[in-house]
């Protein structure tokens, strides 16, 4: 009913010309109707389903799918112990459940037994002379109550299981991608004490934080051109993405018209000359050149893709936080409304050099934060009509008014 799985569709369609696939994907029937044989195969082995057309894809589009196709999922531990530390977690009691189960189970065997004996004691007094069988563990378990109680427990622990898992799923707590440049939040929010909205200067106007333009970061490092971990090679990628030559300490003009080899010589150049003076090295030493073209080779690698040829153009930052498209969530409203701090739902940022997903983003853990946090409604005009929440915090019926009292807890308030 729904097809075959996308994996190795390449491999599939290898015959064919990569057009023919972008054809196929945007009107299947029209290709059956064509003759072509790779359409007519799939036709005949699957219809009568009629696989949906999506026209309006353009081919970058299409290759971004298959890039997603192609690409092995992430797996990640979120409390493995040489990850990342973890905070803001949905904490979990299924171990005081197993133990109550458990709990449960050994008293029920304890009270059959002392059932048995209670019986055999008055058999004894009554003069009976058979008394009844001990009841051992495997007589227990034979026991019809006892195998319908066990299966009605496996039962609601699957479907628990099923559905924790289900509601779990696609959370990324602990997500610590590497990024096509080794950017330190610990150095620049840690040590250099860099303001978070210096460089995402959106959140506390918009809805989304946003990643930093190239142009923010050459705020400053267009006079910080090295640094002492990695000296040229990292900062030669944020230069060598928007075409700054610092050996010239100017924009290079047509810079996107230039190929990857001329930028190549420009930015090589500069990492030689600027690696051998540090490294008090001739022109002639192999070690210098060996290192020039080892920092290269990683430059072109971390700035081209299969999507992206030219070294030139934005840098594709791998994104980290990721909200369901059903959920809302501004910004501003959080940081300029409500001076929530950064680290309250990114965690200690500046103390980490690589960044990870701090926070679980779950709904549970929202609500908790709208159940917790406090409004200060003392000289904001905006909550004068909460009139009744003014009276009763005067007259002392509340000593505090919660994100939840005011609608912090609406369906409609994030799913829109």
């Amino acid at each position: 009913m729904t097809g075959p799985a996308l994996a190795g569709f390449e491999e599939r369609w290898a015959d064919y010309p990569r057009e023919d696939l972008y054809k196929w994907i945007h009107n299947s029937q029209a290709l059956i109707a064509q003759g072509h044989p790779r359409a007519v195969e799939l036709w005949n082995k699957w219809k009568p389903t009629v696989m949906t057309s999506f026209a309006a894809f353009t081919p970058d589009e299409i290759e971004s799918i298959f890039l997603y196709i192609n690409t092995p999922p992430v797996v990640f531990t979120p409390n493995n112990p040489n990850g990342p530390e973890v905070g803001g977690v949905d904490t979990s009691n299924d171990f005081i459940y197993w133990i109550l189960f458990g709990v449960l189970l050994i008293t029920v065997f304890t009270l059959s037994r002392a059932i048995i004996n209670l019986r055999n004691i008055v058999a004894v007094s009554e003069g009976q002379k058979d008394p009844v069988d001990e009841m051992t563990m495997v007589k227990f378990l034979k026991n019809k109550t006892v195998m319908a109680f066990l299966i009605f427990a496996l039962i609601v622990i699957g479907g628990y299981t099923t559905v924790n898992n289900g509601i779990a799923f696609g959370r990324q707590q602990g997500y610590k991608p590497e990024q096509p440049i080794k950017f330190s939040h610990e150095i620049h929010a840690g040590v250099q004490k860099i303001d978070c909205q210096y460089c995402h200067d959106s959140a506390r106007r918009s809805k989304h934080a946003s990643i930093p333009a190239a142009n923010t970061c050459m705020n400053c490092h267009k006079a910080i051109e090295k640094e002492p971990l990695y000296g040229t090679q990292e900062l030669t990628k944020i230069f060598a993405s928007i075409g700054y030559d610092p050996a010239t300490d100017k924009y290079i003009d047509n810079y996107d018209k230039l190929s990857n080899e001329e930028i190549k010589a420009i930015y090589t150049k500069w990492i030689g000359d600027s690696y051998m003076k540090d490294m008090n090295l001739t022109a002639l030493d192999r070690r210098g050149i060996r290192t020039v073209n080892e920092q290269w080779e990683e430059i072109a690698s971390s700035m081209t893709n299969e999507l992206k040829s030219k070294i030139s153009g934005p840098i594709e930052w791998t994104r980290i936080h990721m909200l369901p498209d059903h959920v809302y969530f501004n910004h501003a409203q959080h940081v300029n409304i409500g001076k929530i701090e950064c680290q309250q739902c990114h965690g200690k940022v500046e103390e980490m050099d690589v960044l990870y997903q701090y926070s679980p983003l779950s709904m549970g853990w929202c609500v908790n934060c709208h159940r917790r946090t406090e409004v200060n409604f003392e000289g904001n005009k905006y909550y004068e009509t909460y009139k009744s929440y003014h009276d009763a915090l005067s007259k002392g019926e509340k000593t505090k008014i919660t994100v939840e009292d005011i609608g912090g807890l609406e369906c409609q308030k994030c799913h829109y």
